[in-house]
C-alpha cells in the first residue's frame, strides 16, 4: 500500500507542470506607442485605426497628430484638446486626416468640441487639416502647400467624416514667408462630408479654406483671421450657408479671397463687419461666385478684381456685381444665439439726424453715416481714436449725407497716429458723400449770420478766438458731392472758425472739390495731406488770416484746378512747408492761383510738375504774394525745401 502511495506522489508531481500550465494567461497585444499617448492625455503620431477621444480627458496635442488612411478619430461633444508646441515647432503642432480616413467631431451646441492653443493667438498652431479625393484642377495625387500631404481624385461625393460644433483658435503658424496653416484647411474634401457650425477665431492665416473640392459648410463664424476669412481655390464648388466674418484688428487681408478657376461656387447669406476698413471681396484671375444674402458693412473696397478678371463671372443678388455698389443691407446673419462660439456681433449703428447733447462715439462699432448728422449749438460731438465713419448714401443723396457742426457746438476727433479716426465712403470715390463742415462765430468779410453755400448754415461773427473744438488724426475720403453746377462739398471745410480751434495731422483723400477750404476765420492746421482733389487743394476767401504749416499735395490725375486757390480780400495768411507734386499723364497743371486782391505769405515751398506756378486771373498785386522773402514772380522756379513725410503713415 505505501508503495503504491508513493508512485502515485511521484505521478502528481510529474503531472503538475502540465496542469499548471493550462491556467497560465496568454500576454495581451503591445499597445502602440500613439494609443499610449492618447491615453496619457497626448496628441501626437500617427493614428491606424479607430479611435474615439474622452470628454473628459484635456488633451494636450504636442506634435502631429495624423489620422491615417482606414482609420477614424471621434471627438465627442464637450472635448477640448489644447496645442502645447514647444518653442519652436508650431508649424509641426497640427492635426490633419489623410485620404481615406475620416474625423467625427461630435460637438453640440451646449458642448462644443474646442481646439485651440493655451492663449489663443494668432500663429500659435498650425489648425486642422482634410485631405479628400474629390476633384481639384491641381489633379489626382496632388502635394498639399503644409505637410507635403497628397490630395485629390476623382470621387467628388468623398466622405472624410463629419465636423459639427467645433471652435478652433490661435491657428496660423508661419511655415514660410508665402505659407502658414489655416484654421480648417479643406483639401479635395468631397460632398459627403458634413461641416456645420465652425468657429475660427485669431487666426493668423485664413479661417477657412478650400482646395478644390465639393464640400459645403454651414454656419461658420470667422472672427478676426488676419489674412481672408474665407479663401478657395482650385475650383472648389460647393456652397457657404450663413457665414458671419467679424474685423476689429488692423492688417487683415479681406472677407472672401478666391484664385483660379471659376467652378461657381455659392455664397447664401453672408454678413461681414469691420471697424478698421479693409478689403471685402476679392476675385483673382478668372475666380468668381454666385452670393445671396449680402451684408458688408464698413470695408473701404467692396469688391476687387485683382487680376482684371470677368465681373460677369461674379453674380451678387442675382445680377453681375458692381464695382460701385455698398452692398450695405441689413445683416443677413445674426450670430448672437451661437453661444457655442462664444460669438459677439459688432453693433452697427446709423449716424442721422441732430446731436441735440454731449455725445461720444465708441470705437469698437461700426458707424453708417446714412443722411445728414447735425451737432447744434451748445453740443459737443467725441470720436475717439479708432472709429471709423462709412458713409452709405443712398441713390442721389449724396447731397444730403455730411457730417456739420453748427455755431456754439465742438466736435473733439482724438485720433493718433496708429488709430485715426477715418471718413469714407465704401469704394472713397469722389463725390460719394458731402464731407466735414464746421460753422464759427469768427471774423469773414461775408459779415455776422452769413450763410453758406452747403445746408444754408448760419457762420461768422466777432470772435476770432472762437473754439469750435479740436481735429488730430482725421482721414476723409469720397467726398465732394456735388448739389449744382456751382457748389460741391469739400473734404473739410471751415467757416468762420476761430483760432481757438485746433486742426493738426489731417489727410483728404479723392475728393470732387477742395481738399479743405475756409471762409473766413483765424483757424490754422498743421500737417496737410492732400491726394487727388479734383478742385483746390487749399482754398480760401472771406479774409482768412490763419496759417497753414507743412502741407503736403499731391496729384496723380488730370482735370484738377490748383494746388492753392485764393480768393476775395487780402488778409495775409501764411502758408510755412508746402510741398506739392505733380505727376499726372499730361504733367499740365496750376500750383498757386490768386484771385482779386488775395495774396499770402509762403516760405519754404516746393512745386514740382505743374505749367504754371504762380496765376493772377483778376491781375491782383504780384506784391501781395510773398514767397521765401520775396515778392512772387510767375515763373519761379520754387524748390525750396521738400517736405519729408515718411513719418507720416497715419493715412496710409
Amino acid at each position: 500500500m505505501k508503495k503504491n502511495l508513493l508512485l502515485l506522489g511521484i505521478f502528481l508531481m510529474t503531472l503538475t507542470p502540465f496542469l499548471t500550465g493550462c491556467d497560465k494567461e496568454e500576454p495581451l497585444p503591445e499597445k502602440k506607442p500613439v494609443i499610449e499617448l492618447i491615453e496619457r492625455g497626448e496628441l501626437k503620431g500617427t493614428l491606424d485605426e479607430n479611435y474615439t477621444l474622452s470628454a473628459s480627458t484635456n488633451y494636450q496635442l504636442t506634435g502631429s497628430f495624423i489620422v491615417n488612411e482606414g482609420a477614424t478619430l471621434t471627438i465627442p461633444a464637450g472635448t477640448r484638446i489644447t496645442a502645447t508646441a514647444a518653442a519652436g515647432n508650431a508649424t509641426e503642432t497640427y492635426i490633419a486626416v489623410m485620404r481615406g480616413a475620416r474625423i467625427n467631431v461630435q460637438g453640440t451646441a451646449d458642448a462644443p468640441v474646442i481646439m485651440t492653443s493655451t492663449q489663443g493667438k494668432a500663429g500659435d498652431w498650425g489648425g486642422l487639416t482634410l485631405c479628400g479625393k474629390a476633384t481639384t484642377t491641381a489633379g489626382a495625387d496632388a502635394t498639399a502647400e503644409v505637410g507635403n500631404f497628397k490630395y485629390g481624385g476623382t470621387e467628388d461625393a468623398d466622405n472624410s467624416g463629419a465636423i459639427s460644433y467645433l471652435v478652433i483658435k490661435g491657428s496660423g503658424a508661419k511655415i514660410n514667408s508665402e505659407s502658414e496653416y489655416n484654421g480648417l484647411t479643406l483639401y479635395s474634401v468631397g460632398s459627403g462630408t458634413k461641416v456645420s457650425n465652425v468657429a475660427v477665431i485669431n487666426g493668423a492665416d485664413d479661417g477657412v479654406e478650400f482646395f478644390g473640392g465639393t464640400v459645403s459648410v454651414e454656419n461658420l463664424y470667422l472672427e478676426n483671421n488676419e489674412d481672408d476669412a474665407i479663401d478657395w481655390t482650385e475650383g472648389w464648388n460647393g456652397t457657404v450657408k450663413n457665414a458671419y466674418v467679424k474685423h476689429t484688428i488692423k492688417g487683415f487681408s479681406t472677407v472672401v479671397e478666391a484664385d483660379g478657376k471659376n467652378n461657381n461656387p455659392k455664397i447664401e447669406n453672408l454678413t461681414a463687419v469691420s471697424t478698421e476698413n479693409g478689403t471685402a471681396l476679392q476675385f483673382k484671375k478668372q475666380s468668381g461666385a454666385t452670393i445671396t444674402g449680402l451684408s458688408l458693412i464698413g470695408y473701404t473696397k467692396i469688391v476687387d478684381m485683382v487680376d482684371g478678371g470677368p465681373l460677369a463671372n461674379v453674380k451678387i443678388n442675382g445680377e453681375t456685381a458692381s464695382l460701385d455698389k455698398a452692398y450695405d443691407g441689413p445683416a443677413t446673419v445674426d450670430p448672437s444665439s451661437w453661444k457655442w462660439a462664444d460669438a459677439n456681433a459688432i453693433e452697427v449703428v446709423e449716424l442721422k439726424g441732430e446731436v441735440t447733447a454731449n455725445t461720444t462715439l465708441d470705437a469698437t462699432k461700426a458707424y453708417r453715416l446714412t443722411g445728414a448728422y447735425i451737432v447744434n449749438n451748445g453740443a459737443t460731438l467725441t470720436i475717439p481714436a479708432g472709429t471709423r465713419i462709412l458713409a452709405v448714401a443712398a441713390e442721389g443723396k449724396q447731397t444730403e449725407t455730411y457730417i456739420a457742426v453748427m455755431q456754439g457746438a465742438k466736435i473733439n476727433i482724438q485720433g493718433t497716429a496708429e488709430n485715426p479716426v477715418i471718413m469714407t465712403s465704401p469704394n472713397a470715390k469722389p463725390q460719394d458723400w458731402g464731407g466735414l463742415t464746421i460753422c464759427g462765430n469768427a471774423t469773414t468779410t461775408a459779415g455776422v449770420n452769413a450763410t453758406a453755400e452747403v445746408g444754408d448754415f448760419k457762420y461768422g461773427g466777432t470772435n476770432d478766438k472762437d473754439n469750435s473744438g479740436s481735429i488730430s488724426y482725421l482721414v476723409i475720403k469720397g467726398s465732394g458731392a456735388r448739389i449744382n453746377t456751382e457748389s460741391e462739398y469739400n473734404g473739410l471745410t471751415l467757416y468762420a472758425v476761430g483760432s481757438q480751434t485746433k486742426v493738426s495731422n489731417v489727410a483728404i483723400i479723392n475728393g470732387a472739390d477742395d481738399g479743405v477750404e475756409f471762409f473766413g476765420g483765424t483757424v490754422s492746421v498743421e500737417n496737410l495731406y492732400l491726394e487727388n482733389n479734383e478742385d483746390d487743394s487749399i482754398d480760401w476767401t472771406e479774409g482768412w488770416n490763419g496759417t497753414v504749416k507743412n502741407a503736403y499735395v499731391v496729384h496723380t490725375i488730370d482735370g484738377f484746378s490748383t494746388v492753392v486757390e485764393a480768393d476775395g480780400v487780402n488778409n495775409n495768411p501764411k502758408i510755412e512747408n508746402l510741398t506739392a507734386i505733380n505727376t499726372n499723364a499730361s504733367k499740365t497743371g496750376t500750383a498757386l492761383q490768386f484771385k482779386k486782391q488775395s495774396g499770402g505769405t509762403f516760405t519754404n515751398v516746393y512745386l514740382e510738375g505743374y505749367s504754371k506756378l504762380v496765376d493772377m486771373p483778376n491781375n491782383g498785386p504780384l506784391a501781395n504774394i510773398l514767397i521765401e522773402g520775396k515778392t512772387a514772380t510767375l515763373t519761379g522756379p520754387y524748390q525750396t525745401g521738400k517736405l519729408d513725410i515718411g513719418t507720416w503713415s497715419w493715412f496710409k
